[in-house]
């Protein structure tokens, strides 16, 4: 697997990981079981809202800790809004690509920064909790990439229907076709991704 110089010295040396003394928030997304796992540590200003210190600790390939350090250097000093704005693909050109099978890595680096911003902002009062909805359903499929291109099930229009019922049960029709070898594996994260949200009860895919 070709990665390129960026990448390697990342991984070889990653930049402000570890944990930290006294965080404004942490948060963790990801499993070791599943292969990757990414902690985000942020001493945020109170009153600026500036991401002043950020740090990590990872479990996974080098991809994982390549895009996890590329990520707080990119977010440091960096207010909280900025920081929302910052996409996996501006992560994965910052470390001058990344193969298409390993696309991910960037994700759940972006993901779990979002998760942490969002968790300060409740915490401080800053925004109301968003009701579950469909709308939120299709934003976490953003998240899992199809590792054959490199980009994100919806936006690759493999996602055909998605459907929330009032007891919670989520219905997710997928176009892959019989012979794709990454049929089941996208199923899988699908409901991996889905099955974190208290309110999904029962997750039912379909497959064309």
């Amino acid at each position: 697997m070709q990665y390129s110089q960026k990448v390697l010295d990342h991984f070889m040396k990653p930049h402000n990981i570890g944990t930290m003394e006294n965080p404004s928030v942490t948060a963790t997304e990801g499993s070791p079981a599943c292969g990757d796992q990414v902690t985000f540590y942020l001493k945020i200003n109170d009153d600026s809202h500036v991401i002043e210190d950020i740090s990590f600790q990872s479990y996974g390939c080098a991809s994982n800790i390549a895009t996890a350090s590329i990520v707080t250097d990119l977010v440091k000093g960096k207010t909280i809004e900025e920081a929302k704005d910052i996409s996996w693909k501006d992560a994965t050109n910052e470390l001058d690509g990344l193969p298409p099978v390993k696309m991910h890595c960037s994700v759940l680096a972006v993901d779990t920064l979002r998760l942490a911003i969002k968790k300060y902002e409740l915490e401080k009062g800053l925004k109301e909790p968003e009701p579950f909805s469909k709308e939120a359903i299709i934003e976490e499929l953003r998240s899992i990439i199809y590792p054959q291109a490199g980009e994100d099930i919806v936006t690759l229009k493999m996602v055909k229907y998605v459907r929330l019922d009032d007891d919670g049960t989520v219905v997710i029709d997928l176009d892959i076709p019989r012979f794709d070898q990454n049929r089941e594996s996208v199923v899988e994260e699908v409901k991996e991704h889905l099955e974190k949200y208290p309110e999904v009860k029962d997750i039912q895919v379909t497959l064309a």
